[in-house]
Order: structure tokens, then sequence, then C-alpha cells
């Protein structure tokens, strides 16, 4: 993978044809297109196909669960592999639909690293939008339920000496990796599996740029003074909320001091790294990303040059 690619759940995997959201009667097109697929959501677990290669189980307009379903449960997603793309958000409730032979709803998140990327960013994205949905479902002016617009990209307060609208909101998080020249920082959560290690992460606060936020996180969590952050790539990470923004920083050789929410943290050499001293992020991760960028880096190049990841 080139260091310009798209991490794993973002990348052109759909048209969003957002002005299609304006379109008052975008449903009723969904339902007379024999093309529109639809993605059945129930609560963040999505239907896919059950297998050696799990992927997603779309089911067409004219799908009993589909036919039955209320206007405000859909979301038009776009045009996915040149189809039209609508999202049914089912109830949490299992009795909501028995899942066809061969079919079952699963979470994303441990299924990840087995899907197609394209499908991966779509359901990502869905799952983003679920959660949003169900965390505005009152205004938070008024108290009032707020009722879907924009085919479910927004949502309005639906007393009308209020009015106040609502759009999708994402979580800042920088992810960073620091190193001294030799060595890379490293820290582990107590939560973790044994022995994973993986870079520094935190959410950016009111009032502060991605890189404060950066020069904050690592001290807080190591002790490590930052003196210079730049930019590599971003991540949709919709377990909740999260746009995960990565760098690659460095630092001077500080001893380490653990603080925040990391159980250790220390600095490991490349040697260390390959040798299997400490167990890596998955591979659909940034934090894996910035990792093999730092252990594919040419010597000859200056460490503020990156070079092609695996």
């Amino acid at each position: 993978m080139h260091s310009d690619q798209p991490n794993f759940f973002s990348g052109p995997y759909i048209e969003r044809c957002t002005d299609a959201r304006e379109e008052l009667d975008w449903l009723a097109a969904a339902f007379t297109d024999p093309q529109t697929q639809f993605l059945l959501g129930r609560g963040t677990a999505q239907l896919l196909y059950t297998g050696s290669r799990p992927h997603i189980a779309f089911v067409p307009a004219g799908h009993p669960t589909v036919q039955v379903a209320a206007a405000h449960q859909f979301v038009l997603l776009g045009w996915f592999q040149g189809r039209r793309c609508v999202l049914l958000m089912l109830p949490s409730a299992p009795e909501t639909l028995e899942p066809p032979p061969g079919t079952a709803f699963e979470e994303l998140r441990a299924l990840s690293p087995q899907l197609d990327a394209e499908e991966a960013g779509l359901l990502a994205y869905a799952r983003a939008l679920t959660i949003w949905r169900s965390r505005r479902r009152y205004c938070g002016v008024c108290g009032a339920a707020t009722c879907p617009r924009r085919a479910g990209h927004s949502l309005l307060c639906s007393r009308e000496p209020c009015g106040a609208e609502y759009f999708p909101r994402l979580e800042p998080a920088i992810i960073v990796l620091v190193t001294d020249g030799e060595r890379a920082l490293l820290g582990r959560q107590g939560t973790w599996p044994p022995g994973r290690y993986s870079t520094i992460a935190g959410f950016v606060e009111p009032g502060e740029s991605l890189e404060d936020a950066v020069a904050r996180e690592v001290m807080e969590e190591t002790g490590v003074r930052v003196t210079h952050a730049r930019y590599d790539s971003s991540q949709p990470w919709p377990f909740p909320a999260s746009l995960m923004v990565g760098f690659h920083a460095e630092a001077p050789a500080d001893p380490v001091r653990v603080g925040g929410e990391l159980e250790d943290a220390r600095w490991f050499t490349q040697e260390e790294v390959r040798a299997g001293a400490v167990l890596l992020p998955p591979v659909h991760s940034i934090s894996r990303r910035l990792i093999d960028a730092w252990l594919h880096e040419l010597p000859s190049r200056g460490r503020r040059d990156r070079s092609e990841t695996s």
C-alpha cells in the first residue's frame, strides 16, 4: 500500500450524490428503481452473508421487511457500485426480523478485516449515521422529538417555534507515531490483548488545534515533549463516531512517565518491533499504517520524508 492510498473505511467507495437528498420524492424514486439495493441494519449490527468471506446481504424493494417499514427508517446513502443504495434502520430488538438462511446481523468491528474494502467503507458510513440518528431522537434545545429531513441526513425539531436542525457530527481525535530518530514510542491500555502496543491517541479538545492536541496527548500519556508533528492521513472510525487524524512526530529521547489511560509506554527500536517484541494493531487501522511507514522508511531518507508502506 502506498502512503497516498486511502485508509480502510475511506476512499471513493460510494457516489454520495448529495443533490439527491434534496428531492422530496427520493424514497418513491428508490422504490420504483428496480436496481435499488437496501442495506438492513438492526441497531449497529448489519445484515451480512456469513461464511469464509462475509459480505453484505442487500435486499430489494420487494422484500417484506422493506415493504412494511416506515418512511423515517430509511436513509439514502448514495450510489454504491453504480446502484442506488438505501439504509433501512430496524429496531434493535431481535424479533424485528429473522435473518434469512446463510445470513446474520453482525457487528462491523470484529469482521472488518475479512470484508472487501468498499463494502467495509459502506458499512462504516451506515453505522455512523445509525449511531448519530439514535443519539439525536430529541432536540437538544427544547426536548421535542426530531424528524428526519434531507433523505435522513438532517434532523429537524418537530416543535415549530423551535425548529432547530441537526446534522451528523464527528469527534476528531489525533493518533500519532512519535520517534526519537532511532526508536518509536508505543503504549498500551490494560484492556488490550496481552503484548499489544500501539500509537498514542486522544480526542481533540475545544479551542485546540490538531497539532496542539498531538503535543498535549503525548505529554499527558507519556511525559515526552513533541518537537515537530506532520500530518500523514485520516481514517473514519465509527466506534462510535470518531475521525482519526494521523500524524508522525519527532521528540527527544525523553524518559517515559506513564499517565492518563495507558498501562505502559516505552521506546522500541525497529529491530525489536520486527522481531515480535510487541503485538501490533490490526492491519486495517491507521495506527498500523503509521507504524508500517516507520518500519519501511529507508535510512537514506530524512526523518521527515515518508516512504511506501507494504
